[in-house]
C-alpha cells in the first residue's frame, strides 16, 4: 500500500476506484466496503484508493467539544489498512477551509480533477460538502455529467444491528469489549510506553507496567480490570490490567493504565506495550487494605488465565 500525505503526489496510471471517509475503527462494515472496492478495482484492471482525513473532521469543526475519542490512532488505522489490500491511501489534512467548499466543488475539483475518480464506492450514510449538503443521490446526479460511476454499500448488520464507529465507541466506554471486538472484527488495542510508577504492585507480588498513552484522542475503556494480550518486542504475553484511579492505594483522581504480565519478570521501562483487549473482568473496587487487594488479584489472575487460554 502506498501512502500519500500530499495529494499532488498521487498520480494514478490506472482507473481509480475510490472510497472516502474517516473510517474510525476500520470495523466490520468498513471491511465489507473495502473488500468490495478491492474486488471491483482489480477485476476492472484498476487500483483501489482510500481517501481519509486527519485530524478527524469533528475535532476541527467543533474544537470546543473535546469529548470525541477515537477507536484508532492514525498509526493504528494505517496498520489495519496495510492488511486490507488497499493499493493507495491518501491522508488529507482536514481544515475549516476545506469544510466550507460546496458539494459541487468537492466533486468537480477534488474527486474528478485531483483524484481522477472512475468509480466511487461509498457507505450508505455518506455525506460531504459545506453543511453536509451532498449525499448519494447528489453524486448520482453528477456522475453522468463528470463521467464516473457511483455505488452505495448498504448497511452492514451484526445480529440485525447496524455497525457504526459510534456504537463501537459506546461499547468500549461501558467496558463491553466483547461487543466492541465483534463489531470491529478484531481486538480493540491500546499502545503505550512503560513509565515509572509507585511500585506498589511489586510489594504484593503483582508488579505492573504503568503505561503512558501519548495520543490524547485515543479512547480508553471504562474503569475496571481486564484480561488482555500484551505484546512486548515480538512476543505476546497473557496479561491482566487495571484502568482507573487505584482507590485502594491512591487518593488522587488521575486515571492510569497498569498492566501485569503473567509469568514475566523482565525490566521493560521505556519500552512499548501493545494491548489487545479480550474481556472486562470486574469494576474497579476500593479494598480495605493490601491483603484484600492481593486476594482479589489472585482471583483476577486465575480468571484471566482461563479466558486467555481460549482467546488467541
Amino acid at each position: 500500500m502506498k501512502i500519500y500525505r500530499n495529494i499532488t503526489d498521487f498520480n494514478p496510471t490506472k482507473k481509480v476506484f475510490l472510497t472516502v471517509g474517516t473510517f474510525d475503527g476500520i470495523h466490520f462494515g468498513h471491511q465489507k466496503l473495502i473488500e468490495s472496492l478491492n474486488k471491483k478495482a482489480h477485476a476492472a484492471g484498476g487500483e483501489s484508493v482510500m481517501l481519509t482525513f486527519a485530524p478527524h473532521p469533528r475535532l476541527v469543526l467543533f474544537p470546543e467539544n473535546n469529548s470525541l475519542k477515537l477507536i484508532n490512532t492514525l498509526e493504528e488505522k494505517i496498520e489495519r489498512l496495510e492488511k486490507s489490500g488497499i493499493d493507495h491511501l491518501i491522508i488529507y489534512p482536514f481544515t475549516k477551509e476545506f469544510s466550507r467548499i460546496s458539494a459541487i466543488e468537492y466533486v468537480r475539483d477534488f474527486l474528478v480533477k485531483e483524484l481522477k475518480v472512475s468509480t466511487l464506492i461509498i457507505g450508505y450514510d455518506h455525506q460531504f460538502g459545506r453543511n453536509r449538503e451532498g449525499n448519494f443521490n447528489y453524486l448520482k446526479e453528477l456522475s453522468d455529467l463528470y463521467q464516473f460511476e457511483v455505488e452505495e454499500i448498504s448497511a452492514q448488520d451484526i445480529n440485525e444491528i447496524n455497525v457504526s464507529s459510534t456504537k463501537i465507541r459506546n461499547a468500549i466506554l461501558i467496558g463491553n469489549i466483547h461487543l466492541a471486538n465483534e463489531y470491529l472484527g478484531y481486538s480493540f488495542s491500546l499502545t503505550g510506553e512503560v513509565i515509572e510508577g509507585k511500585r506498589i504492585g511489586h510489594t504484593i507480588g503483582f508488579p505492573t507496567a504503568n503505561l503512558y498513552i501519548e495520543d490524547a484522542q485515543k479512547i480508553i475503556p471504562m474503569n475496571g480490570a481486564y484480561a488482555a494480550w500484551a505484546k512486548v518486542g515480538e512476543s505476546w504475553y497473557k496479561a491482566m490490567l487495571n484502568i482507573g484511579t487505584n482507590p485502594t492505594v491512591n487518593s488522587m483522581d488521575n486515571v492510569s493504565v497498569e498492566v501485569h504480565l503473567l509469568n514475566f519478570s523482565e525490566d521493560i521501562y521505556g519500552r512499548e506495550i501493545i494491548l489487545k483487549f479480550v474481556k472486562r473482568l470486574r469494576s474497579e473496587v476500593k479494598f480495605e487494605g493490601l491483603d484484600q487487594l492481593k486476594n482479589q488479584l489472585r482471583l483476577d489472575k486465575s480468571q484471566a488465565e482461563k479466558i486467555l487460554e481460549i482467546s488467541l
